[in-house]
């Protein structure tokens, strides 16, 4: 296999470059999906109940509002026309719809009227079609100008799809120049990290391509996928041109070279694929689809770069190995003497340390503020400042819609009259509130009874002044739906922002373990057949696991609330992605051991390794906190800065924690291993 990809470079060469070259094209015709609330199971209840809206009901729940000051009654109801004549609004909602308005307003029930109408402010509530968001937007923001306020879902989708793709491309731009740098100070030739990054980049192209038989991919994955996989995947190329530089210092032939070093390269390029292969492989296994997304796409990208590196890399440095050759330089960056032996007297410290904070960090990171949603714009945006002015005048508006059998007037009227006294629900829209239980249906028209009736169901709108997520917003949605239940048994739907949250609360919780428990049996099985030992996957995995755990703890001893998303996505993706640290160190004293004391094998082995686990640590640390710095996107961002820690935290326990694991449990390592074959002198 070695002898025909050396034999057929050429080939090679010229395959691989159309192939990245076709798909980074065709990648521009993947479709981006921004909206979270379609990676939820078909089976959860918000889902279902969406589906049955969808086809009992023209209009589904609100997703945008506009506040309009300075208007009176009549103004209102001309601008509420001008807003309904917009392409892709639908179902405008305002204070007619709720009440007769022919009748004097004073008199009418003062918590509706200022859901709508409130110091001649009107609130109007609205749909905004689903991929249309960006241009009717758009045509809102020209409708009201300067004077209006808007907010709401559909902003927030319109806002991520306008953003999400640009942020992408600042980050990559920031991010190519900084791992250059990097890879400059830590080789000895100008042309070398061009080679490590052609080899990456043209799997990062191929992988972005070949979405297009997936078809869609989510707005997370377009922003953190490509980046992750060049972040995760350049130990590979490094591994292989470190190993060919090895070999032409003992061979004169190129070629010969080359053979040698994929021969000797393969077993640790595949053995660090294939902990992160399989640990990405465990996102695939979430409910929440949003897990499946990203992770299909990072295994792709994991097996396309071991492809690229194992096939196309060879082939193109022996094209090209002269260049290498011609911009050689002396080493940049100085050699730190004896760095083994100093570090080495800080693991009774650092092993302290990390057993101090072990059980508080794992209880901790459990406990943290999740958010589940996007959480609010900064109020230096439009967009947070709308919602600011929208909520000083009416409050919060998360609105609950029920489904409930058509026909039983009296039991609806008697269900809408209790959850009208809930403390947080406002108002209710239904037609026992609005028309009244006492007035036969046919008594009104077709076009009047749509928005209360279908074939089968009545459909009760709750006006709630909760925040679409938290214990308040989530402790109503349990009440509704237990009230509901009370009336109706589960024949009744309810759905709105909070109760897609609360069901994703739900799935995404019960994702976690699953999630993290194939993570770290994939991973274990894996380590335990490249070791062929019981006890090095349990040391390495500690010492991986407990950075995971202290990075994670942070935000709760911070009191910061952390996005759900980002916390379950990085539990994995930090263990998947850092282990190969641990590996690194672990292979080069398990070699050392054979020939020396376990101190000895220690203090030479992190003098070997703590360069080149430095060299991938900060590539990765810097991929994390350019995402962070440079998207505003929630989700991205907490995903960037939990990465971007989290190398570093894995870094300074596998170079000092893990040294110490390694001494302490010498012996028990000789018992447990396979043909150790460890030095027994003294």
């Amino acid at each position: 296999m070695t002898e025909r990809i050396l034999k057929h470079k050429k080939a090679i060469v010229i395959i691989f470059t159309i192939l990245a070259l076709v798909s980074s094209l065709v990648q521009f015709a993947v479709s981006v999906n921004h909206d979270m609330v379609d990676y939820l199971p078909e089976d959860a209840p918000s889902i279902e109940a969406k589906d049955v809206m969808d086809e009992e009901f023209d209009g589904s729940v609100a997703n945008a509002r506009v506040m309009m000051p300075d208007v009176t009654i009549q103004q209102a109801l001309s601008f509420k026309k001008k807003l309904n004549e917009i392409d892709g609004v639908s179902n405008v909602t305002w204070l007619d719809d709720a009440m007769d308005i022919t009748t004097p307003i004073e008199t009418a029930d003062q918590d509706t009227v200022e859901s709508y109408y409130k110091n001649n402010k009107a609130l109007f509530s609205f749909e905004i079609a689903d991929g249309e968001e960006v241009k009717t937007t758009d045509a809102v923001y020209d409708l009201i100008g300067d004077e209006g306020a808007l907010s709401g879902d559909a902003l927030d989708t319109a806002l991520s799809q306008k953003k999400t793709g640009k942020e992408a491309g600042f980050a990559a731009a920031i991010l190519v120049p900084v791992v250059i740098l990097i890879l400059f100070l830590s080789t000895t030739s100008w042309a070398e990290p061009l080679f490590f990054l052609t080899a990456i980049g043209v799997s990062v192209l191929i992988n972005l391509g070949t979405n297009i038989f997936i078809g869609e991919i989510s707005f997370i994955t377009q922003a953190v996928a490509p980046i992750l996989q060049l972040a995760v995947s350049l130990d590979y190329a490094i591994f292989l041109l470190h190993s060919f530089a090895d070999y032409r210092q003992e061979v004169t032939s190129p070629a010969e070279a080359m053979k040698k070093a994929m021969k000797r390269s393969f077993p640790a390029i595949a053995a660090s694929a294939s902990t992160t292969f399989f640990g990405f492989t465990a996102l695939t296994f979430m409910d929440f689809e949003i897990g499946a997304d990203l992770g299909l796409n990072l295994v792709k990208g994991i097996l396309l770069s071991f492809i690229s590196v194992m096939i196309f890399l060879p082939a193109l440095t022996l094209m090209l190995y002269k260049w290498i050759d011609k911009t050689e330089h002396k080493p940049l960056l100085p050699s730190i003497p004896r760095v083994g032996k100093n570090l080495i007297k800080l693991r009774i410290p650092a092993l302290i340390v990390v057993l101090l904070l072990i059980v508080p960090a794992f209880l901790a990171q459990s406990e943290t503020n999740f958010l589940y949603g996007m959480g609010d714009h900064p109020e230096s945006t439009r967009a947070g400042s709308d919602a600011a002015t929208i909520n000083d005048t009416f409050g919060k508006f998360t609105p609950i819609v029920l489904l409930v059998p058509k026909g039983d007037l009296a039991r609806e009227d008697e269900l809408v009259q209790e959850l009208d006294d809930f403390a947080n629900v406002k108002s209710t829209v239904s037609y026992v509130s609005n028309v009244g239980a006492g007035i036969p249906t046919g008594y009104l028209d077709e076009s009047a009874k749509e928005q209360f009736f279908s074939d089968n169901y009545s459909r009760i709108v709750l006006n709630t002044t909760t925040e679409t997520e938290g214990e308040t917003a989530f402790s109503l949605v349990e009440n509704v739906r237990e009230t509901a239940a009370d009336y109706y048994g589960n024949d009744y739907y309810a759905l709105g922002k909070s109760v897609t949250l609360y069901d994703m609360k739900h799935i995404v919780e019960q994702d976690n373990t699953v999630v993290n428990a194939l993570t770290v049996i994939t991973i274990a099985i894996v380590l335990l057949m490249t070791f062929r030992s019981i006890s090095i996957p349990i040391v390495l995995l500690l010492t991986i696991q407990s950075a995971v755990w202290i990075n994670l703890s942070v935000p709760y001893f911070t009191d910061s609330p952390l996005v759900y998303i980002g916390y379950l996505i990085i539990s994995t993706v930090q263990l998947a992605a850092t282990v190969d640290y641990a590996i690194l160190l672990t292979e080069a004293y398990t070699e050392n051991r054979k020939a020396m004391p376990a101190f000895d094998a220690i203090k030479k082995t992190v003098d070997e390794k703590i360069f080149s686990i430095g060299v991938s640590a900060s590539i990765l640390s810097s991929v994390g906190f350019i995402l962070w710095t440079t998207s505003t996107d929630p989700i991205v961002s907490s995903i960037g800065l939990l990465l971007g820690r989290g190398a570093l935290l894995a870094f300074l326990l596998v170079v000092l924690f893990l040294p110490a694991l390694l001494l302490i449990f010498d012996r028990i390592i000789d018992k447990t291993t396979w043909k150790s074959k460890f030095y027994k002198g003294t």
